[in-house]
């Protein structure tokens, strides 16, 4: 039996992870040996008044990182010395586009080589979030997850009680949010967030002398798929519209009645072709007869002199990355802007 293990105490640290740190430790400190049998998971949970379930996950977190391993004649012993010093991390994205992979991006660019890490694109399904999330807790050092999933109707929150419940297992001090902060978890944690409505409404005020000069601003969500936070951003331009006297209204790309002195406001790309399209079809000019405004930037936007407003992506991943290395906890609004072109 190992009679000198001390577990850390840390509250934020849950009871298998200090097992696991406690044994790393030892190892690298030479004070367990390679091929040194260990105690049984029944043994040590009477031994150490730990539940079995918790040395039970333990030892699988330390199975996973090839420390420990069963012979066949179901003894554990030390199968390994060579600790690695190297991080893991599970990202979990909602989606490959080319705004997530900047983030991603940048995020592993600033890491550097001292992390190892493992992406999932979960497709904005819950669901296949949930089943990744849960079968991987305890297998990481750190889960930086983009919780954006889809519904059949514009509404405040997408989260179930269920999807809050399973990301409340992760231990605070591995978890990093990007792009949403609508969980509302407490504690220390690392969150780069986007603040949907306002950044939206103050991105419009920014670029105010050119807008208010289009007599109505169409806001182009689509009908097939909805995300809450197309919700927010309809009621940052709502509350920007009412408050310069402007006319809005929203609508999907299905019904594209376009009308001189409009300004289109487009929040998904697919969209944005789809006006454009329309807009050359009704021999209507860009920025003279029509404005149109777009939702995060693309160099292919740049090109098109097509004005945006945008989160920086890039900025996004490396201050995570940056916090993340530097072991800071905080909850940091990302920055937002208004980027004046020749399409409105």
């Amino acid at each position: 039996m190992l009679k000198d293990l001390k577990f850390d105490t840390d509250p934020n640290k849950f009871k298998y992870q200090q097992i696991v740190d406690c044994f790393i430790d030892n190892i690298s400190k030479g004070n367990i040996k390679k091929n040194q049998t260990l105690p049984s998971i029944n043994v040590f949970s009477k031994e150490y008044k730990v539940s079995r379930d918790t040395v039970e996950k333990a030892y699988k977190v330390l199975k996973s990182k090839n420390i420990i391993a069963a012979n066949k004649g179901k003894t554990t012993y030390v199968q390994s010395t060579e600790i690695s010093v190297k991080k893991n991390i599970l990202y979990l994205m909602n989606k490959m586009n080319d705004y997530k992979s900047r983030v991603y991006n940048s995020f592993i660019d600033e890491l550097g080589d001292d992390f190892n890490i493992d992406i999932e694109i979960y497709h904005c399904d819950e669901s296949h979030f949930l089943k990744l999330l849960e079968k991987n807790i305890g297998n990481y050092d750190y889960y930086v997850i983009m919780p954006h999933f889809k519904s059949n109707h514009a509404k405040e929150f997408s989260f179930s009680d269920k999807a809050v419940e399973v990301i409340k297992k992760i231990p605070r001090n591995q978890l990093v949010i990007l792009d949403n902060n609508d969980l509302s978890v407490d504690g220390d944690i690392i969150e780069i967030y986007q603040d949907f409505e306002n950044d939206v409404y103050n991105a419009l005020l920014n670029g105010k002398d050119k807008i208010i000069n289009h007599k109505k601003m169409i806001v182009r969500i689509p009908e097939n798929e909805q995300f809450s936070y197309q919700h927010k951003i309809y009621r940052g331009c709502k509350k920007f519209c009412i408050e310069h006297n402007m006319d809005y209204e929203v609508s999907s790309t299905d019904n594209l009645n376009l009308q001189k002195g409009e300004l289109q406001f487009i929040i998904d790309d697919d969209d944005l072709v789809n006006v454009i399209d329309a807009i050359n079809d009704n021999k209507l000019k860009i920025g003279k007869d029509i404005g149109v405004l777009s939702y995060n930037e693309t160099p292919l936007k740049r090109l098109l002199g097509i004005a945006v407003i945008s989160t920086d992506f890039k900025k996004m991943g490396k201050t995570a990355a940056k916090m993340l290395m530097e072991r800071k906890k905080g909850k940091i609004k990302n920055t937002f802007s208004f980027i004046n072109r020749k399409s409105i």
